[in-house]
């Protein structure tokens, strides 16, 4: 695991967490970015790494150059990966975590009604397998 530089853990149930994996990798065009659900054995053992167990379960965890971001920092962390005018958004950093995390945490709380969830964790196709750790 020491050669992977990015890791983008998410929730693998979540139908908005899903769809905005695969919004991050079409727009990754240097596939500079790995993905792993926190409920795989990988997030799992990331989580424990980082000291990220309990509440965080909740949210979209970052690693990147060995450092973890979480919630609203990790989302605009992975965004400056995305090229024009997706890597505009880091102009947000500006702003208190606690501040844009009030956003971030309501939509997280409602995420399940508002867009779904699946039984189990997605299975990425053949294109994407490579990306998936």
């Amino acid at each position: 695991m020491t050669d992977w530089n990015r890791i983008v853990l998410f929730d693998g149930v979540c139908n908005l967490c899903n769809s905005s994996v695969q919004f991050t990798i079409k727009r990754d065009k240097n596939e500079l970015l790995k993905f792993a659900s926190l409920q795989s054995e990988v997030g799992e053992s990331l989580l424990e790494k980082y000291n990220l167990k309990g509440d965080t379960i909740d949210s979209v965890v970052f690693i990147e150059n060995g450092k973890a971001y979480t919630e609203s920092t990790a989302a605009i962390k992975v965004a400056k990966h995305l090229g024009f005018p997706w890597n505009l958004l880091q102009v947000f950093l500006i702003f208190p975590a606690a501040l844009r995390n009030v956003v971030y945490k309501w939509i997280a709380r409602n995420r399940y009604r508002w867009f779904g969830k699946k039984d189990s964790c997605m299975l990425p196709d053949a294109s994407m397998q490579a990306r998936f750790l």
